[in-house]
């Protein structure tokens, strides 16, 4: 066997341990941690929506969760459910959950977020889908910029094939600093289709938490 064999198939086996090692400490998606359990129907890609809405903020992961759960739990579903609350409903909720610096801002892009998915698209996101560019689409949606477009594009990837496999600029920042290859496809071809979210999840929360990354490293690390 070739040094250049070896040598390729002893960075395969790296990859495919810390890879393993990520998927173990993210154990769930964010949406499956705000109990979205998502599906290419109006109701789950709204939820996935408002989760990337407020996953935008600076804010950690887990508040902005739990808001969205609390959003959840007070029957804002869906676009309708949402516009037809007021105001304070949203600000009580956002503010059960934790996400208190950000409420009232937060409740009013929320709000008017709702009232423009009604009116252009009949609040079915679906039909967004259809456009011409969906992630320009997508920012025209209030409180949702490029990164919160990337966190929504990254979690309905699944359901929305054609965006596959969807690794945004964080999600790379992650893989970079856990050694892992810079190419989406690469990094796609390391976990199953039904892994790729939590993958990528995973990459983020890399990203964002050295200490983490480091613990993968660690347990990735041949005995």
């Amino acid at each position: 066997m070739s040094s250049t064999t070896t040598g390729k198939n002893s960075r395969d086996r790296t990859e495919k341990a810390v890879v393993r090692a990520l998927l173990d400490r993210q154990g769930s998606t964010y949406l499956d941690q705000a109990g979205i359990r998502l599906r290419n129907t109006p109701g789950p890609l709204y939820q996935a929506l408002v989760l990337a809405v407020l996953l935008s903020a600076r804010i950690k992961a887990d508040i902005a969760v739990a808001a969205a759960r609390a959003l959840f739990e007070a029957g804002m579903r869906t676009a309708r459910a949402m516009a037809k609350a007021s105001w304070q409903q949203r600000v009580d909720a956002l503010g059960e959950g934790g996400y208190r610096r950000y409420d009232e801002r937060t409740a009013t892009m929320l709000g008017d977020g709702a009232d423009l998915l009604l009116e252009r698209y009949g609040g079915d996101l679906r039909k967004l889908r259809e456009r011409d560019d969906p992630r320009d689409a997508l920012q025209e949606i209030p409180g949702l910029g490029p990164t919160g477009a990337d966190i929504f594009l990254r979690a309905v990837q699944t359901v929305w094939p054609e965006f596959a496999p969807y690794v945004d600029k964080k999600a790379l920042d992650g893989a970079k600093r856990l050694g892992l290859p810079a190419s989406p496809e690469h990094l796609a071809s390391l976990v199953s289709k039904r892994e790729l979210a939590r993958f990528t999840d995973g990459l983020v929360h890399a990203a964002l938490d050295k200490p983490l990354a480091d613990d993968v490293l660690a347990e990735a690390k041949p005995a």
